[in-house]
């Protein structure tokens, strides 16, 4: 029986494109946006996966939460799921938003 990843590895590369095209489109249209990323366990799909939004400041992510920037974000999520097939019954219990936190311990440096 194949695992769960190994099951859903097409679903993963089909997520990973059409979240490329929502973090491309995001970046030219949010203020303060940086990037996102995706977490999943595969073995509760699709329950478990949650898209980040990462923006560059604490006045830039609570900006965007307060304006319509936070509907165009689960818009953006909503569209790249839709595109790949994956039904969920609410979009923002899939989305979180924070602030990209500095690099920690570089090399040469103390923690």
């Amino acid at each position: 029986m194949p695992s769960p990843k190994r099951k859903y590895s097409a679903v993963e590369r089909e997520l990973i494109r059409t979240l490329t095209d929502a973090c491309e489109t995001a970046r030219s249209e949010i203020l303060g946006f940086q990037w996102l990323t995706h977490a999943v366990d595969y073995a509760q799909f699709p329950q478990s996966l949650v898209v980040t939004w990462v923006f560059d400041s604490e006045a830039s992510r609570a900006r965007a939460l307060a304006s319509a920037d936070k509907t165009r974000m689960l818009a953006l999520t909503q569209a790249a799921f839709d595109e790949v097939g994956i039904s969920v019954f609410s979009i923002a219990e899939h989305v979180a938003v924070m602030v990209e936190q500095p690099a920690r311990g570089k090399r040469g440096q103390g923690h």
